[in-house]
C-alpha cells in the first residue's frame, strides 16, 4: 500500500556506480547521491509549499574490515566470509548522515566511524544468520543487534576522529547515528 502522505521513496540509485577510495568520502557522496535523486524523483514544490519545515535525511554505511571497504554482500557465499572474518577479531562501521532543509536549500552533512569488536563466533550461528537472510542486506553482513550475533559482541568503541565529526555510538552500527541526526536537523532548522 503506497503512502500519500509523502512524496519520496527509495533513493533507488546504483550504489556501485558510485567509487571513492575513502570510506568516509564514499559514504558522504552515496548520502547526496540518494538526496539528489530524491530530489529529482518527487514533486517537491507542492510537498515544500505545504509544510514548514521540511527535511530530507540520507545516510549511508559502509563497515571496513582490515582497511577495506565491504558493502552489503552480494550472495551467501559473500556474508558468510564477512562474518567468519569477524570472528574473534574487530570491524568497523563507517556511516554518513546527509539533512537537507527543502525550504531553505540548507544542506549538511557528517559521519562518524565506530569500532566492533567480536568473541568467537560458531560456525553454526553465521549458518543461522545466513539461512535467515537478513545479514544479505546489510553492510558488510554486520548486524549487532540481532539476537543471534548480540552474544557475541565483546564491545563498541566510539571514535573520536575530529572536531568536525561526531563520536560514533552503537545506533551508528545499526544505521542510522542518533547524535549525529539530531545535531544536523538543529543546524538546518
Amino acid at each position: 500500500m503506497e503512502d500519500k502522505s509523502c512524496p519520496f521513496k527509495s533513493a533507488d540509485i546504483d550504489e556501485k556506480d558510485i567509487r571513492k577510495e575513502n570510506p568516509e568520502d564514499l559514504v558522504m557522496a552515496l548520502a547526496e547521491a540518494k538526496a539528489e535523486a530524491i530530489l529529482h524523483r518527487g514533486p517537491v514544490g507542492d510537498y515544500i509549499k505545504e509544510a514548514d519545515p521540511t527535511l530530507l535525511i540520507t545516510s549511508d554505511q559502509v563497515v571496513i574490515y582490515e582497511g577495506v571497504v565491504r558493502e552489503k554482500p552480494a550472495n551467501e557465499k559473500e556474508a558468510r566470509e564477512f562474518i567468519q572474518g569477524y570472528s574473534g577479531g574487530h570491524a568497523a562501521t563507517v556511516g554518513s548522515v546527509l539533512v537537507t532543509n527543502l525550504k531553505t536549500g540548507f544542506r549538511k552533512g557528517a559521519w562518524d566511524r565506530v569500532e566492533i569488536y567480536f568473541h568467537e563466533i560458531p560456525d553454526e550461528i553465521i549458518e543461522k544468520l545466513i539461512e535467515e537472510g537478513t545479514v544479505l542486506h546489510v553492510a558488510g553482513g554486520l548486524i549487532i543487534e540481532h539476537p543471534l550475533i548480540k552474544p557475541y559482541v565483546k564491545q563498541v568503541v566510539s571514535l573520536i576522529i575530529s572536531v568536525n565529526h561526531m563520536v560514533g555510538t552503537t545506533d551508528s552500527v545499526m544505521g542510522l547515528p542518533k547524535a549525529l541526526t539530531q545535531k544536523l536537523i538543529k543546524e538546518a532548522l
